[in-house]
């Protein structure tokens, strides 16, 4: 590629939007996650806990005011939420109360989309955090949320995360969020423990 061609395709990336993403992430999964922000971080403009180097630890256990915190310190700007799900991160319960958070009509009244993304270390088969899953479905145009495994190429994550965004509107009437927030951590079905 001359060096002409390599700047005009920087020229059309930069007309791409970058949206404002929340990436929820379990912990256990630290070193996937960092690849993955570090791989296509510049596809997006990253929000979260744990992805930024000042961002504030919510130390409580009032799952109302995690949640709270969590909306007006992370979500409220956001636009797409992507659950980065890893062997363990179905029995976390703050993936729970992240998702939850964000499937909330937030100040423009719509939700956060919803995209779903297995790490590599699941070889794109995992187990889904119950929340996720209750507003999937294989047939995805059924669902609120969209659910791939670990993205080839920054286009494709782009065009996902563009999906995503649409669905915000266009399947608002699919969301399911009346469950309760978990209390716990569940157990997580693959190391049958539960994780601290």
């Amino acid at each position: 590629m001359t060096s002409y061609e390599a700047l005009r395709n920087l020229i059309e990336i930069a007309k791409e939007p970058r949206r404002k993403v929340f990436v929820s992430h379990s912990h256990l999964h630290e070193k996937e996650n960092n690849t993955f922000l570090v791989q296509f971080g510049d596809v997006f403009v990253a929000k979260g806990l744990g992805v930024g180097d000042n961002d504030e630890f919510i130390n409580s256990t009032d799952t109302d005011y995690v949640m709270r915190r969590i909306r007006e310190l992370y979500l409220e700007d956001s636009t797409v939420t992507i659950v980065l799900i890893g062997a363990c991160a179905h029995s976390r319960r703050y993936l729970d109360w992240e998702i939850k958070a964000s499937l909330q009509k937030s100040g423009d009244g719509f939700a956060n989309g919803l995209l779903g993304i297995t790490l590599p270390s699941t070889d794109g088969s995992a187990f889904l955090p119950e929340r996720f899953k209750l507003n999937w479905d294989k047939e995805q145009q059924n669902s609120y949320a969209l659910y791939h495994s670990y993205p080839t190429s920054k286009e494709q994550l782009r065009g996902w995360i563009e999906e995503a965004f649409q669905r915000r509107q266009s399947h608002t009437h699919l969301i399911k969020n009346s469950q309760d927030k978990w209390g716990y951590n569940g157990k997580c079905s693959v190391c049958e423990i539960t994780h601290k």
